[in-house]
């Protein structure tokens, strides 16, 4: 059985810069970056030393040259102390930085060796491409790893996309046509969140473990919305706290009614109902943060529609730090009941294993005026 492995190496570097996403052209402090100190390596890493840890065989492993896959098997192995002797796809020269056509030329390669099986690492522009190469024409799988992940194609963490790789090939999964979704980006300079279909990929599921693709919740939402934002501002606010407020219109509303215009898609904080900064990012964060230190804080965060995601999901500029520094206890989570309603479960992809072992657990959601509702959150 043949398995191609191919990583965008840039996906979910814009994350923790408070970027919409990472795709090309890339600004000329990412091309210099050291593809190591980038967060596609990690969750690369983590994706095969959990393949190789579940001893998923017979399988003939075949992966993307250097920092697209190669590399990072070799990091991976000499960590383990084992030998995978992979197969190399004959695509593009080892060059830094590589691009969206090497990509391409890479997934190219997989169709014509009769790949079995394709497994991605990136985010939502990445499955774009392998929708514009591979189709429906064989089964492939996302390791998330990008700044934005709404499609229904990717599995909830690279050690759950391991898991389902095992599975798969012990023939034990089922296949589901499933979205290929991006932002519309006309919309989204204009500050308004629409979610465009491309096409669909055929993706192996096993269990819960393949997310679905996001879903936006419209007017027949905004009733409910109206009740959080009002408790909110009635009970919960309070002077001389700061409170980090995530993407999404729940959070916008809030914002609102307390007499202030937030960003929609970005993260914005909040102190003495003035909005002191907005769309900021990680480093930007952590300065506010020293800069109020004796303040009290929260974070504010809405779970991604149809999927659940709290947080690493289009709000990575609220990374672990952020998270350890604010505390769990000072964490708020804000959902109208519809976006619930299908959902068995809250999740959290921080990029920090530990943290979300640590987050994992249930958790009160605040789903309208002093209305509360209880959720695991795994």
């Amino acid at each position: 059985m043949k398995i191609c492995f191919i990583v965008n190496p840039f996906a979910g570097a814009g994350g923790r810069l408070g970027w919409k996403g990472t795709d090309w052209p890339l600004p000329l402090k990412l091309k210099n970056k050291d593809p190591r100190s980038l967060p596609a390596y990690q969750r690369a890493r983590r994706f095969l030393e959990k393949l190789l840890a579940l001893k998923a065989e017979p399988v003939n492993l075949i992966v993307a040259p250097c920092f697209m896959g190669q590399t990072i098997l070799i990091d991976v192995e000499r960590v383990l102390g084992t030998s995978v002797k992979p197969t190399i796809l004959d695509c593009p020269t080892c060059k830094w930085p590589t691009t969206p056509d090497d990509t391409r030329a890479c997934l190219r390669k997989c169709l014509d060796i009769g790949a079995d099986l394709v497994v991605f690492l990136g985010g939502d522009g990445t499955a774009r491409l392998v929708y514009d190469v591979i189709d429906e024409k064989i089964p492939v799988l996302g390791v998330p790893g990008g700044v934005k992940v709404y499609s229904g194609v990717f599995a909830e963490s690279p050690e759950a996309a391991a898991e389902i790789v095992k599975e798969f090939i012990g023939g034990r999964v089922i296949f589901e046509e499933r979205p290929v979704l991006d932002i519309d980006e006309e919309m989204f300079r204009k500050n308004q969140l629409q979610v465009k279909t491309y096409g669909y990929l055929i993706v192996p599921v096993y269990g819960d473990t393949v997310v679905s693709g996001k879903t936006v919740y419209v007017s027949s939402v905004q009733s409910e919305i109206a009740e959080i934002a009002e408790y909110f501002k009635d009970e919960i606010y309070r002077d001389c706290t700061l409170y980090i407020m995530g993407p999404g219109s729940t959070t916008a509303r809030i914002a609102s009614v307390l007499g202030m215009e937030k960003t929609l898609l970005g993260v914005d904080v909040i102190h003495n109902k003035r909005i002191i900064a907005k769309d900021v990012n990680e480093e930007e964060l952590i300065e506010i943060l020293q800069r109020y230190k004796s303040h009290r804080k929260m974070i504010i965060v809405s779970p991604i529609g149809g999927q659940g995601f709290v947080f690493g999901r289009g709000n990575q500029q609220i990374s672990p730090r952020i998270i350890r520094e604010v505390g769990k206890e000072n964490i708020l989570v804000v959902s109208a009941p519809s976006k619930l309603k299908h959902l068995k479960k809250l999740r959290v992809d921080t990029g920090d294993p530990e943290l979300d072992q640590e987050l994992r657990g249930y958790i009160r959601v605040l789903v309208g005026y002093g209305k509360y509702k209880i959720m695991k959150l795994d």
